[in-house]
């Protein structure tokens, strides 16, 4: 045998379908390949064309496309296609273009088909890709059509019904049994944008006929004010997800600070009858850490669902962080029963992927407690270190382990008045060094979870208000973001652990979630965004216009497709009875996602590199 036919023999050896066959047949095969090679932006075949050969990629990559143009799939090293021709009268079915320069080879159509007739497993092996191909289109097929994904604004129907705040309880019971509507929105003479207030039926019942109040009463006496609102492009998940986390069944909806509808819980549980977060609800009807604890089993289940029903990652971080935020609120209720009432008034945090809603199964838990500037730790602060404890033990038994860095409100560090962490955060921002860097990247994504949620809203305000004004704050965020790096090779291959029990696999999170979040977080500071998760970040950065074009987008589908990788990976493990972890190896992943995957790490790259130059001043 010739030099290149055992070149062409060992690569074979080592891909399926072909390691499937006795290796005389191997040989056999090798010695009637032949070699062709494309540049990139090559059409390799038409739809309908003859075919006469199975086509094997060497190097390089290929896509592949439905006969409307729409993609099918993408292929790299050791992928193959033209099979469906073969098998189906010599035609090809998918036309194929290259996407960089490519190197095929061609095993002769008349083997392949004696191949697939003989050998079982030779067969088997080919319908497996087949399918997977197929399984794949069929699901981005039906990813369009996800309710998960629906936008808040498709459940409304008909335009606000509203009324007067002077005009009469009964005007108001009237006008709604005309309209048909469960609630109504209340506004002021002066201001006709946003509503002062609403009513539902709800009300009608409990704050009128309950207590015989005089219907000719006005209207503004038994509405509710403080109104929640949605953003008519939140998606329907969202909005459930709100209405769960304050108790409201009805919220308006708001484009452009006017209210264009309003929705009902029902809307959104006819919408999401298939939701597995009603597990949210049965939190709260807990009554200790044990009977929590049990809870845990469905909680992965439902993170399970959701995968299976084709959510994104952004709804699956956002529902299990949710979730999350669910233990700790009742954890605290239960403390306080406990320990009685708080001596001064607090807030509990959430901090890092909590507070960004990126949550999934594999977390520690992270978080703090703001404290009013009454505190007087001789006094009050036994009370608050009990809490602190009782929350972290409780929430240890949940499966959000202790964190090992001691980032909790048990540590009393984290445990301060309002003032004092105002003093953090300046000092932090105006004089910053790699460990006030680490509290910087860590703390300035929080969120409040219960008690006094202004503090929360106080300090977000002092970080928005600061950090763009510190230039050298930036920078040093900036190089403190770049210390995680994508893994990828010099010639784009996958860089693997070296050693411990990950050997030989891709850390997604410490390689792939970790440093976006980190450089969109950068970005974000840098214009004083409102909002903290890292999609709804990169929606306010690119209306910044800071990136140059298109990059936006590149970076939000890489966070999506890394996320993805990584959820589907603890999603499998739970399936198979195994721990869940972070850790994905690259075998176990499709030719597709390989490719996608090595895409979207050199997008990160290409990040990376432009978040080093935009904020070398600093």
């Amino acid at each position: 045998m010739e030099a290149e036919h055992v070149e062409i023999l060992n690569f074979l050896r080592k891909y399926s379908p072909f390691n499937e066959l006795p290796e005389e047949e191997l040989q056999l095969t090798a010695q009637n390949t032949s070699v062709a090679y494309f540049k990139a932006d090559t059409q390799i075949l038409e739809f309908n064309q003859h075919i006469d050969a199975l086509h094997v990629v060497r190097s390089g990559s290929i896509e592949t496309y439905h006969k409307d143009g729409s993609l099918f799939n993408r292929l790299d090293e050791g992928g193959f296609f033209g099979e469906a021709g073969l098998l189906r009268k010599g035609r090809v079915r998918f036309p194929v273009k290259t996407i960089e320069d490519t190197l095929l080879y061609y095993i002769p159509g008349d083997l392949f088909n004696r191949f697939y007739d003989e050998y079982d497993a030779f067969a088997d092996a080919v319908e497996v890709e087949e399918q997977r191909r197929v399984s794949h289109a069929v699901k981005t097929h039906e990813s369009r059509n996800r309710t998960l994904s629906a936008r808040v604004e498709t459940l409304i129907t008909r335009e606000p019904i509203a009324i007067n705040k002077s005009a009469s309880i009964r005007e108001a019971a009237c006008l709604m049994t005309d309209e048909k509507v469960s609630s109504l929105l209340i506004y002021d003479d002066e201001k006709r944008d946003i509503p002062a207030g609403i009513i539902t039926d709800k009300d009608l019942r409990k704050r009128v006929l309950a207590v015989e109040k005089d219907a000719s009463d006005p209207v503004a006496d038994i509405m509710s004010e403080n109104l929640v609102f949605v953003q008519h492009n939140n998606r329907v998940f969202e909005a459930f997800l709100t209405m769960l986390r304050t108790n409201l069944h009805h919220l308006p909806v708001l484009r452009q600070s006017k209210v264009i509808g309003v929705i009902a819980l029902s809307d959104v549980a006819r919408h999401e009858s298939q939701s597995s977060l009603y597990i949210v609800s049965s939190i709260f009807k807990q009554t200790s850490i044990e009977e929590l604890s049990q809870l845990v089993p469905d909680v992965h289940k439902s993170f399970v669902r959701m995968v299976e029903e084709d959510a994104n990652s952004r709804i699956i971080g956002s529902a299990m962080a949710t979730i999350g935020r669910s233990f700790k609120q009742r954890l605290l209720e239960l403390a306080e029963e406990k320990y009685g009432p708080p001596p001064v008034p607090y807030c509990f945090l959430a901090l890092g992927s909590m507070a960004r809603d990126e949550q999934t199964v594999v977390t520690d838990q992270d978080n703090a407690m703001v404290l009013d500037d009454s505190f007087e730790p001789k006094l009050h602060d036994k009370y608050f270190l009990n809490i602190a404890q009782f929350v972290s033990d409780g929430l240890n038994a949940c499966g959000y382990t202790y964190c090992t860095g001691d980032i909790m409100a048990t540590n009393p560090n984290w445990r301060q008045p309002l003032s004092k962490w105002k003093e953090y955060f300046t000092d932090w921002i105006e004089n910053p060094s790699p460990e006030k860097l680490l509290h910087s990247s860590i703390f300035f994504d929080l969120d409040g979870v219960s008690g006094e949620m202004r503090f929360a809203k106080e300090l977000n305000q002092l970080i928005r208000k600061k950090a763009p004004k510190h230039k050298r704050f930036l920078g040093s965020m900036a190089r403190n973001a770049l210390n995680r790096t994508p893994p990828l090779g010099f010639f784009k291959d996958f860089v693997m652990e070296k050693d411990g029990k990950h050997r030989d696999s891709i850390n997604t999170k410490r390689r792939g979630t970790g440093p976006v979040a980190d450089l969109i977080r950068v970005h974000a500071l840098a214009i004083g965004a409102q909002r903290q998760n890292s999609f709804a970040r990169l929606e306010e950065i690119i209306d910044a216009n800071i990136l140059p074009k298109g990059r936006g987008p590149d970076l939000r589908d890489a966070l999506e497709l890394i996320s993805m990788v990584r959820i589907r990976h603890q999603a499998l493990a739970l399936e198979a009875g195994d721990t869940p972890d972070n850790n994905v190896a690259p075998e176990d992943l499709s030719d597709f996602e390989r490719k996608n995957l090595k895409d979207a790490f050199q997008i990160l790259s290409n990040a990376q590199k432009y978040l080093r130059y935009k904020y070398s001043g600093g």
